[in-house]
Order: structure tokens, then sequence, then C-alpha cells
């Protein structure tokens, strides 16, 4: 699930409070399809919607049939794609699309189950989602936080493991930094930058984009006082060693599946070396930390680097989940 799904739910909320809605999960994709599973999406009889179900190949046709009547059942699935219940709609390279088609009515009891799923989407816990078609939801429960969401069906039955899209914290504004924001918020990550360097902020915090937090703090306090959820990458972009070692010595204390800092190879040799001697992280602590940072891909630009450390963290996540 991406970080911007969040924003399907928290529309979804303020719809339900006056008229009824439709809230879509991708369930399963086959071939090319452009969204991934637990993907959101939310229409009203009215044609509006929020979120996307293809990337623009299925939603008129979606918008359409909600408008004439369809699917008033509690809960459906609906498939798209060639061989699929509605044939006429072709996905790029042939590809199949499974969608979780949930009719929630304008009521207390809906408000809440979607806020409640919104506050898991904002890391507070992970729930887990059962639901037998084409019954209603009748099991939201917490549940141990997984580093994603996952989705299985059983016959009539579907279950979604519903937790909080990646995140991406960035200790540190730089080149490279700027880059890796905007590549991660790309792709679907929630993108936090701590930077509190004045100086800092003066060259750089004005070319961050509006979907990206800025946090002017000091990475390694903002770690000591706000936990990460295990969906989480951490990475320092510096070559400032108080910041980045820093950062390090708090990363190594959280779940996050991901930990990094950048630095040639004699570098981060030496960066290891210290954390090893003066902060005494263990071999187990040290493991966890990329450095150098990304995958070798010979990268010499800024770009070329962001792109490599993205790659890198990308590549972990999907191993996680595979």
């Amino acid at each position: 699930m991406q970080h911007l799904d969040i924003s399907v739910v928290r529309q979804a909320c303020i719809w339900l409070v006056q008229q009824p809605v439709w809230l879509c999960t991708v369930l399963n994709t086959y071939g090319s399809s452009p969204r991934s599973p637990g993907a959101l999406m939310v229409a009203t009889a009215d044609r509006r919607f929020c979120g996307s179900l293809s990337g623009g190949c299925v939603e008129e046709d979606f918008l359409q049939r909600i408008a004439q009547g369809e699917y008033q059942q509690a809960s459906q699935i609906v498939r798209y794609g060639e061989g699929g219940l509605e044939p006429g709609i072709a996905l790029p390279c042939g590809g199949l699309l499974d969608i979780l088609v949930e009719y929630l009515p304008a009521t207390p009891g809906n408000v809440e189950y979607l806020e409640k799923m919104h506050q898991a989407l904002n890391g507070h816990f992970a729930l887990e989602k059962c639901l037998t078609l084409p019954e209603p939801c009748r099991h939201l429960e917490v549940k141990e936080f997984a580093d994603m969401t996952q989705v299985a069906r059983d016959g009539q039955q579907v279950t979604l493991h519903i937790a909080a899209a990646p995140r991406l914290l960035i200790a540190g504004l730089s080149s490279v930094a700027l880059y890796c924001a905007e590549f991660a918020s790309a792709l679907g990550f929630e993108v936090l930058v701590c930077e509190n360097r004045p100086e800092v902020l003066e060259n750089f915090a004005a070319q961050l984009k509006a979907d990206i937090t800025l946090l002017k703090q000091f990475p390694a306090n903002y770690l000591e006082q706000h936990p990460c959820h295990a969906n989480t990458a951490i990475v320092a972009l510096t070559h400032d060693p108080r910041m980045d070692d820093l950062t390090m010595m708090e990363a190594v204390n959280t779940p996050a599946f991901y930990i990094g800092a950048m630095g040639s190879q004699k570098n981060s040799a030496r960066r290891l070396e210290r954390l090893e001697k003066l902060a005494e992280l263990s071999t187990s602590e040290l493991q966890r930390i990329h450095a150098p940072i990304g995958l070798p891909l010979g990268s010499k630009t800024p770009a070329e680097i962001a792109l490599a450390v993205m790659a890198d963290i990308v590549k972990r996540k999907n191993e996680a989940r595979g």
C-alpha cells in the first residue's frame, strides 16, 4: 500500500458522513497491471473518486457502473481484463485485475470502520481485516505489525493485513537527499527529512516538494524521541560524521528494515570502525548498516547516487515481501 492511499481513506471518511461510498481494494494482479495488491480507490454515486485502480484504464467504466446502480452488495469481487467479468476493458500487456468492492452506506459504524483503517495506515497499529463475500466486514482486529499490506483469498473469504505505507526518513539535506526524497515520493513512500542546520536549510529547504515533511530537528534526537515502524528506511546522506554517525547509532535501535549511510569504501570502513569502538555497536548492529549505501551502479552524479540508494531500498523491501 502506498502513502498516497492514506488520502483515499481520509476522503472516504469525509464523503461517508453524507452519502454512501464504494471502497475498492486491488486484490490480485496478473501480468502487467499498473497497481499493486492493497492499492485503494474510493468512489461515490455522483462519479467523484479518489485514488485509482489501474492508473486510468478502468476507472471510467467502474464509475459508470456505480452510477447505473451496480455493486450494491456489501462486498463483491470484480475482475477486469481479458477473460474477466468485464472483458471489454483491456489492461496493458493483457494483464488482469481483481478488485474487492465494498459498498458502505452512510452509518456511524462505517465511519468508525474507515477511521480505524486510517489509523492503521498512519502507522499506529496493524489490522487484520476479514470478510466473507457478499457480507460486510465483521472482523477488523488489531494485530502485530507487519511491514506491508498483505492480501489473501480462500474461496469466498478475503483477508487483508493492513499496515502503514513504506516510510523513508532522510537524516540531513544534501543534493543527493533532494533526489532521494523526490524518487521515494514518486514510489509511494512517506518521506520525512530531518535537518536542523540553519545554513543547510537556507540552501535546500525551499527545493523540497510539498508532499515531503521537513522536520527541523537533529535526526538522532528525532529517532530517540519518535519510534518508527518496521516498514521504515533510514538513510544518512550528508558526509557529516557528526550527523551521520549519531543517526546510525540511534537507527540500529529501531525496527527499520533498511539503514544506510553515504560514503566511499574507505570512509564507510572508518565510520563502521568508529561506531564499533566509540559507540560500542555489536557485530549484528553493524551488519544492519549499509555502508557504502545503495546498489553498485557506478553512480557519480547526485541523481545517480540517489537512484542507487532507492533501488537498494526497494529491492530490500520487495525481498521482505517475497
